[in-house]
Formats: C-alpha cells, sequence, structure tokens
C-alpha cells in the first residue's frame, strides 16, 4: 500500500528547499569530484581544525572527519543541524553572519553552496575571514549567473514551482531578483567581491560544472559522455557557463 503524502508536510518541505536548498543526502559522483578538489586546495590544512559553514546534514563533514579529528559544523536549520550532530557533536545551530567561534580558529573551511541563501553574504564573508588562521583557506562554492538554468526554481504570481528554470539568470536583474527572490546567484566579479577589502588573497577562482548524476543514472552512457563534454568545458572560456563559482580564499 502506497503511503499517503500529507500536502500541508509537503508544502513546507517546498518551502524550506526554496528559502534554504537542499542539502547533500547521498555520495555520489558530484561531491566526490568537489570534494577531490577540496582537498587537492587544502594542502596540510586538510588534517587541521575545519568548520563547514553551512554544514546541511553532515555529509561533508563525514567525510573531513576522515583524515581529522577537530572538525565542526555549523547549520541555520535546526532539524538538520539535529542530523548533522549524529555524525560530529560539534555541531551548532546558528547563522553565518554571526560565526560562534573565536578569531583564528579554523585551518579550512568550507561553505557548499550556502551564500546564495543567507540574509547578508558579505557579513558571512567577514566572518569566514575572521575565524581563519593566518595561512588558513575557505572554500566557496555559489552558484553562477551565467548557467543557462536556475536551479532553485521561481515563484510566479505568489505560486513557488519547484525545478531548473531555463534563462531566469539571463534576465536583468530586477527581474530576475523578482522571479528568484528567495536564492542569489553570482558572477565571478560579484562573489571576488565580497572578499574585497579584507586580510586575505584569493589564490584559485574557477566555474566548474556538475556532475549529471540524475542524467546519467537515467541515460547511462549517454549521461556520462555528456558529463566529459561539459567538463571539458571548464579549460575554455565557455567555463562561463558553468553551473558554480569555486572560489579559494587564503587570510593574510
Amino acid at each position: 500500500m502506497s503511503q499517503r503524502i500529507d500536502p500541508d508536510e509537503q508544502s513546507r518541505k517546498m518551502e524550506k528547499a526554496a528559502l534554504r536548498g537542499e542539502p547533500s543526502y547521498v555520495w555520489r559522483a558530484g561531491q566526490v569530484r568537489r570534494f577531490e578538489m577540496i582537498v587537492a586546495s587544502a594542502g596540510e590544512r586538510i588534517h587541521g581544525a575545519i568548520l563547514e559553514d553551512g554544514c546541511g546534514v553532515g555529509m561533508y563533514m563525514k567525510q573531513f572527519l576522515r583524515g581529522s579529528d577537530d572538525v565542526y559544523g555549523l547549520e541555520f536549520d535546526p532539524e538538520r543541524a539535529k542530523d548533522a550532530s549524529l555524525i560530529s557533536p560539534r555541531v551548532l545551530n546558528g547563522a553565518g553572519e554571526w560565526l560562534p567561534y573565536p578569531d583564528n580558529s579554523f585551518d579550512l573551511l568550507l561553505s557548499h553552496e550556502v551564500l546564495e541563501h543567507v540574509v547578508d553574504d558579505r557579513k558571512c564573508a567577514t566572518e569566514m575571514v575572521r575565524v581563519l588562521k593566518t595561512g588558513g583557506r575557505a572554500m566557496i562554492f555559489v552558484p553562477n549567473r551565467g548557467y543557462p538554468f536556475e536551479t532553485h526554481g521561481i515563484y510566479w504570481r505568489g505560486k513557488y514551482y519547484f525545478g531548473n528554470k531555463p534563462f531566469v539568470n539571463y534576465l536583468p536583474r530586477m527581474l530576475r531578483d523578482a522571479l528568484a527572490p528567495h536564492v542569489k546567484v553570482y558572477s565571478g566579479r560579484e562573489v571576488r567581491a565580497l572578499f574585497e577589502g579584507q586580510p586575505c588573497q584569493i589564490v584559485e577562482h574557477r566555474v566548474i560544472f556538475g556532475a549529471y548524476d540524475n542524467i546519467i543514472a537515467r541515460f547511462g552512457g549517454l549521461g556520462k559522455l555528456l558529463r566529459a563534454g561539459l567538463q571539458a568545458l571548464e579549460s575554455t572560456p565557455l567555463s562561463g557557463l558553468g553551473l558554480s563559482h569555486y572560489l579559494v580564499v587564503e587570510k593574510l
């Protein structure tokens, strides 16, 4: 017998997804690739004090714990923070604008597709730099405005429509933000500007395509060819069409 879905509960989950995004619940090729990028950029910091700022249910924390026993998580949503605490007891419920940690606490900080959902992304960036040790690095992933789809859905006439919506991010900013007021999107200049005037330097910035795990699950080999072709564009001028910015910031 199929289980009846409560419409009110489904609506609540959709609203949460719109406002706060959906964390990684499973560990697939997309997460593996991004974690490999983080490890490559981190160096020995991967074995130090680590904070995942916006840890969701703790999937990346679980990977960090393989190389360090000094891993912390901060999550705004209480339910997700509770789930993440099953992976590590060092999870706090809080907002990125006010990190509850002393200055110079962490060797490594990850903010994975979080800044687009916060109230004050500039304040969050300032807090990231504050809690890093000198020489510590923050790895930041945020959505790219050049990507042909708005992946967080849109609002139209007061109703939320979930899913990938084409060309929304190419509209003039005022119209784009009216359709997607729940989520920011960044050009390369805009994401770098978050850290201007702070005691840090940008050591890496690139735009990456996704891993398209859902497409591969459906179409198999054809999906893998699509992924390989799109990821090959990352080393070309067409990288501007990629899914996300990857920014690595080092505290001076």
